[in-house]
């Protein structure tokens, strides 16, 4: 059976609003599953703009039209205007999503905090950053989370380790090439680790000739061929939720075509938790159309 995962990273409030429920409504019109893991704390997007140092941000802002697809209001979030309270004031709408039966986990608690601080913090700051989503995902749904996946995969192997002592069971944090237990020192993790397997829509837009007429051809070619343990796809309810909704629709048919079951990343890690899986490192590295560094899978040991 062809298994294709969906990861839908919600990073904004103008994405919980606006982008969810639309997904939620392409996702029941092809009968597809998906996981959808919440930015819960404060919307500081705005923030993020001081990353226009960082090599290839500039290049990246360019091509996938930020303003377009994010709104001047979100970009001044936590500069100009305050933070808004994105777990606070989107509650009904988190829940509905479970309600309709997807999937739902935990993105972070400050998006932008998370992902330009992880790596220069002391261990207790992402603890903390932790703990404050998981009591907020509590506080929303009544029950503890059980998936996590890190705002612009980084990861620590500290905040790895924070996963397994809260008893998580399996996660999205990297990117790889297949399901694997993380190596936390000499041991394996237990929460498994189902790492994106394909590039994201901005990162293919602009790149190579790319636009956003033949993007959704061109990551259709790349699942041609049947992975052997399923791939994952991310998706940002800020993109595909809403201007590039019609290429996610695009992708949804196309996939079912090439005859992929669009599941939920508790349906991928179902399917292959019985399987012999590696014990992989999560590394620092790049990749095309992605700016600065993120958590990648390692070499199996």
């Amino acid at each position: 059976m062809r298994l294709l995962a969906l990861k839908v990273d919600v990073d904004t409030l103008r994405g919980t609003r606006e982008g969810v429920p639309a997904l939620v409504e392409s996702l029941r019109a092809e009968q597809a599953q998906a996981t959808f893991l919440f930015s819960l704390g404060p919307d500081h997007t705005g923030r993020a703009l001081k990353r226009v140092f960082r090599p290839g941000f500039l290049g990246k802002v360019k091509r996938t039209s930020v303003l377009e697809h994010y709104g001047l209001r979100t970009l001044l979030y936590g500069t100009l205007l305050p933070g808004p309270d994105i777990g606070l004031e989107t509650a009904p709408t988190l829940r509905a999503v479970a309600a309709a039966g997807f999937e739902v986990g935990i993105h972070t608690w400050d998006h932008t905090a998370w992902q330009d601080n992880l790596h220069r913090r002391p261990p207790a700051w992402g603890r903390t950053q932790l703990r404050l989503a998981c009591e907020r995902f509590k506080e929303i749904f009544g029950e503890a989370p059980h998936v996590h996946g890190a705002a612009g995969w980084q990861m620590t192997e500290d905040a790895l380790r924070w996963l397994d002592e809260q008893q998580f069971k399996w996660a999205s944090d990297g990117r790889g090439r297949g399901p694997f237990r993380p190596m936390l020192g000499d041991h394996p993790a237990r929460c498994l680790q189902l790492p994106t397997t394909l590039p994201t829509l901005d990162e293919l837009i602009g790149l190579e000739g790319v636009d956003v007429s033949t993007v959704a051809s061109t990551l259709l070619a790349l699942t041609q061929d049947e992975p052997p343990q399923g791939h994952v796809f991310t998706l940002h309810a800020e993109l595909e939720g809403q201007r590039l909704r019609p290429v996610f629709q695009e992708l949804l048919r196309g996939w079912k075509a090439q005859g992929y079951q669009l599941v939920s990343l508790a349906q991928l890690a179902s399917a292959v938790e019985s399987d012999p899986l590696p014990s992989c490192p999560l590394i620092q590295g790049s990749l095309p159309g992605r700016s600065g560094t993120l958590a990648l899978q390692g070499t199996a040991r």
